[in-house]
C-alpha cells in the first residue's frame, strides 16, 4: 500500500497562509476519499473501430430515413395542392348557379348545379330550366363554359319538353375548372360549331 503524497512537498513554502489552509483542507478530503476504483478492461480500452463505425452507420441510416420521410411529406402536399388547383380551385362541389333569361328569352330562368367530379376530372352538372320556347328540328340549346368573359368550351346540348314542367338535363364539363368560371345557354343550329344567341346567363352578370 502506497502512502499519500506529502502536502508540503506538493504545495511548497511560497503559498500565503489563507490559501495554504484552504488547500490543506482539500488535500485532507482527497486523502480521505482514497484513489478512484479501477476501470474494467473494456472501459479502460475505450471504443473500438467497430463500435464507432456501427454508431456512424446507424446514425447515417436514421438521417436517410428522416430525409426520405420529409421528402415524401413535401411531395404529398405538393400533389394535394396541385390536385385541388387543377380540379377547380375555388369552384365548389354542390354550387348552384342561377341563370336568367336575356332579351332573346325574357321569361326563361334556370339553375345549374355542379356535382362532384369523377376520377378523370369530369364535372357532372344538372340543369333545370323553365320558360325557354321549343325549337325547330334543326335548332338546339347548348350550355357553354365561360372563362375570362368569353365562351370557352361546350358542355352539352338539349331541347325543352312541351308543357309547363321544368326541363331537367344532365350535362358534363370535361375540363379543369378555374376560379371565376361560369356558364351560359345559347340557341343555335345543331350543326353549328360556334356559340349562337345567348338566351340564359348568370344572374350576377
Amino acid at each position: 500500500m502506497s502512502l499519500p503524497p506529502d502536502f508540503d512537498e506538493l504545495v511548497g513554502p511560497d503559498v500565503d497562509a489563507a490559501d495554504r489552509a484552504r488547500l490543506q483542507r482539500v488535500h485532507a478530503l482527497l486523502v480521505q476519499a482514497g484513489p478512484p476504483p479501477e476501470l474494467s478492461p473494456p472501459i479502460e480500452a475505450g471504443p473500438t473501430l467497430a463500435m464507432t463505425m456501427g454508431r456512424r452507420r446507424r446514425s447515417s441510416v436514421r438521417r436517410r430515413v428522416l430525409v426520405l420521410a420529409a421528402a415524401l411529406g413535401v411531395l404529398a402536399l405538393a400533389f394535394l395542392a396541385g390536385y385541388i388547383t387543377g380540379n377547380g380551385g375555388n369552384v365548389t362541389t354542390g354550387t348552384v348557379l342561377q341563370l336568367t333569361g336575356t332579351r332573346a328569352a325574357p321569361r326563361a330562368f334556370a339553375s345549374l348545379q355542379l356535382e362532384p367530379a369523377d376520377s378523370a376530372g369530369n364535372w357532372p352538372m344538372k340543369l333545370s330550366v323553365k320558360g325557354l320556347p321549343r325549337l325547330g328540328a334543326h335548332m338546339v340549346y347548348e350550355v357553354y363554359l365561360m372563362r375570362g368573359g368569353r365562351p370557352y368550351a361546350p358542355c352539352g346540348t338539349f331541347r325543352v319538353a312541351a308543357g309547363p314542367a321544368a326541363t331537367v338535363v344532365q350535362l358534363n364539363a370535361p375540363y379543369y375548372l378555374e376560379h371565376g368560371d361560369s356558364w351560359i345557354v345559347t340557341r343555335q343550329r345543331s350543326s353549328s360549331g360556334t356559340p349562337g344567341v345567348v338566351v340564359l346567363r348568370p344572374v350576377s352578370v
